[in-house]
């Protein structure tokens, strides 16, 4: 079926509505007006963008689009984006900037109207998928508010209302959708575009209206260029980690649909085969792109497939829109609906097998501007987007519990990371497909030297301030129970660390990374301080204010908590990674999928066994993994809110800033792990070898 043939009927009931917005937009734009400056000229420039999009809407629907050449293509994708490209200074003068809004129409009405201009911008993606209905409810919301500019100039309470129950009266079927699109095969707008299209043109790129750069083209194109062998091994090392990842925990793949592929645009002749060895598996994919409206949205975050982003500042600027409608009868509407959304489709919650995810890494890294124009939750507000994100995780869970699925993730550069992309790219291949059998063994003498430990010392060098004790539980049968995971490349590709859940209780001191990269957002000089394993003092060196860098930090590491415990104490053995990162000089490059890697890590938030404590699971070495628990998780049947945070950040100390990582058992003996950034334990020479070339 043709995907625009999903919302036929949908599209005919609200046609008339539609075609009634549009000629009044028409007409304001055509004839005269009594709104005055500096307003007229923001309805004018935003008016003729909702008529952009219903140009884009009619092209799509005629497929004329596919008509055009690639240079013609490039050019209207990069006229669509044009308003928020930094390029030019475009973006400077775009009521899409908050600041630019704020500076024209004043702070009242600039962050409002900018807003608005925001959500409408999203209707790129629902013309090119002829999703009317959103289309529709934008053209109308703009509407309102131009006809209260017409009568004089409003008051910010009738703006602001009319955006609050804009929100809060479309929010049931626009979160029901992003429901529907994350369980629903049906929707299959991605797969069309990837097993249907020539791969080979690579003007298919822009048929999925998304910003499309040098990094989607010319990955695409050096993916064309490799033979079928090296891509079906590509897509072979990315399923058969998500294969594996259902046989080590003993979870039975054959009861499930569906899988989630998240991927990059550009990749499509890798995820083609991928799909192909997937249905080999009885799984057919399920593939949505990053959320595009506000209410689905959380924070910058982008889980979902997705390009290079037009503009990550301007993404940046509207993360706090939320402050405009989150109060605590939204935050109880938005979870009613999200429970109804999967209870109406529990079958389908039931077949989804989990994501399999493949990032990509190698752009600059991002280092956002704070600007005092930008919208802010409140403090109440950010109690209450930890309370939303709390409630639907536990909805999610009880439709798919996370016990019953798996995913696995993998990571390639992208052409933005430099000249030499295509070494890059064949090292990175490498460092996927490592020995397991080989990283095994020297990994389980680590953590037999780990299981002897009472504590571990990690202590930084040079500038590094890391000094952290680590508390490690208890084993009852050493002989048969250990406290680390012998982590091979199966879920979580490459292959290198040895991890646990430590006990919160005696963990403590400060944890220090010169640079490091979370969640797509770059931290200078990040510094951490633990008691009894809970974040008790934060800070960075990313602005100038002490409470800038304070609030950077509580808002995209703590996710608007005042605390989280350590949930993860690891260290990373992968040193080839490690020496190919520095020898192309992009460790600050990296994902953390590949830095956790490359050093002792420890991630703040929930442990590595969150929500799926009761699977039981062994080493190769035939140990049961016990310590998956840690003095939050254990309150998860009296108390699921203190017990589970939603989150989970790796933070990792590169080998050259490690002094010495020290095992301390209880007879006070110590034995170096690590010494300068080097293995020390007999047998782990091969850790070593690496830095030697």
């Amino acid at each position: 079926m043709d995907y625009s043939e999903l919302f036929k009927e949908e599209n005919e009931r609200v046609m008339e509505r539609y075609e009634l917005a549009m000629q009044r937009i028409h007409t304001f734009l055509a004839g005269d007006t009594d709104i005055e400056e500096p307003f007229l000229d923001y309805f004018r420039r935003t008016a003729k963008f909702v008529l952009m999009m219903d140009e884009l809407r009619e092209r799509a629907a005629a497929k004329d689009l596919k008509d055009m050449s690639f240079e013609e293509m490039r050019d209207y994708n990069t006229r669509l984006y044009s308003d928020i490209l930094e390029e030019g200074g475009n973006y400077d003068i775009s009521y899409a900037n908050p600041a630019f809004a704020v500076k024209s129409l004043g702070e009242e009405m600039g962050q409002l109207l900018s807003f608005l201009y925001a959500e409408i911008r999203g209707d790129i993606i629902y013309a090119v998928e002829q999703r009317l209905f959103e289309l529709t409810i934008h053209a109308e919301l703009f509407v309102e508010i131009l006809c209260l500019f017409e009568t004089g100039v409003p008051t910010k309470k009738q703006i602001s209302d009319a955006i609050y129950y804009f929100v809060s009266d479309y929010a049931e079927p626009v979160i029901d959708y992003r429901t529907r699109e994350i369980l629903d095969p049906e929707l299959d707008f991605a797969t069309n575009i990837i097993m249907n299209s020539d791969l080979t043109d690579i003007r298919y790129l822009f048929y999925y209206g998304e910003y499309i750069t040098d990094n989607e083209i010319q990955l695409a194109e050096f993916l064309n260029s490799l033979e079928d062998r090296e891509i079906e091994a590509m897509a072979y090392t990315y399923t058969h980690g998500y294969e594996e990842g259902f046989r080590i925990a003993g979870i039975d793949l054959s009861k499930k649909k569906t899988v989630n592929i998240r991927y990059f645009i550009g990749q499509e002749r890798m995820i083609r085969a991928a799909i192909l060895q997937f249905e080999k598996m009885g799984l057919t994919p399920v593939i949505y792109r990053a959320p595009i409206a506000r209410v689905n949205r959380r924070q910058t975050m982008k889980p979902g497939y997705a390009g290079t982003a037009a503009n990550k500042q301007y993404e940046y600027d509207h993360r706090g829109d939320d402050a405009l409608f989150l109060d605590r009868a939204f935050a109880e509407h938005k979870t009613a609906i999200l429970r109804n959304a999967y209870e109406s489709r529990r079958q389908l919650a039931k077949a989804y097998a989990g994501p399999a995810v493949v990032e990509v890494f190698g752009e600059k890294p991002f280092e956002p501007v704070n600007k005092p124009e930008n919208l802010k939750l409140s403090e109440k507000q950010q109690k209450l987007s930890v309370w939303v994100s709390s409630e639907s995780a536990k909805i999610v869970n009880e439709f798919i519990p996370q016990s019953e699925y798996s995913f696995t993730i993998i990571a390639y550069p992208v052409p933005e990371i430099g000249g030499q992309f295509e070494e890059i790219f064949a090292e990175t291949v490498k460092v996927n497909t490592l020995d397991n059998d080989e990283y095994k063994r020297v990994q389980q003498i680590i953590i037999d030297e780990l299981d002897l430990a009472e504590s571990v010392h990690v202590l930084g060098k040079g500038t590094n301030k890391t000094d952290m004790l680590v508390m490690m539980h208890d084993l009852k049968c050493p002989d048969k129970e250990t406290n680390f995971e012998n982590c091979t490349a199966d879920v979580n590709i490459p292959v290198g660390e040895v991890f646990t859940s430590p006990k919160l209780t005696g963990t403590e001191g400060t944890l220090n990374v010169s640079e490091v990269y979370l969640n797509d957002l770059k931290f200078n000089n990040l510094m951490l301080t633990f008691k009894d394993g809970m974040v008790t003092d934060y800070t960075c060196d990313n602005f100038e204010a002490l409470e800038e860098n304070r609030a950077y930090i509580k808002e995209n590491v703590l996710f608007n908590r005042d605390t989280l415990p350590i949930g993860e104490f690891a260290i990373g053995t992968n040193t080839t990674a490690y020496v190919m990162a520095n020898a192309y000089d992009i460790v600050y490059k990296l994902p953390i999928l590949i830095v956790e890697k490359m050093g002792p890590h420890f991630a703040v938030g929930d442990t590595c066994y969150s929500h799926s404590e009761e699977i039981r699971l062994f080493n190769p070495d035939g140990k049961e993994i016990v310590a998956k628990d840690n003095e939050c998780s254990l309150l998860r049947e009296e108390d699921e809110d203190r017990a589970y945070f939603n989150c989970h950040t790796d933070i990792t100390i590169p080998y050259d800033e490690i002094a010495e990582i020290t095992s301390i058992h209880a007879d006070g003996t110590q034995r170096a792990i690590i010494r300068d950034g080097r293995f020390v334990l007999d047998g782990c020479d091969m850790l070593n070898e690496p830095f030697k070339k």
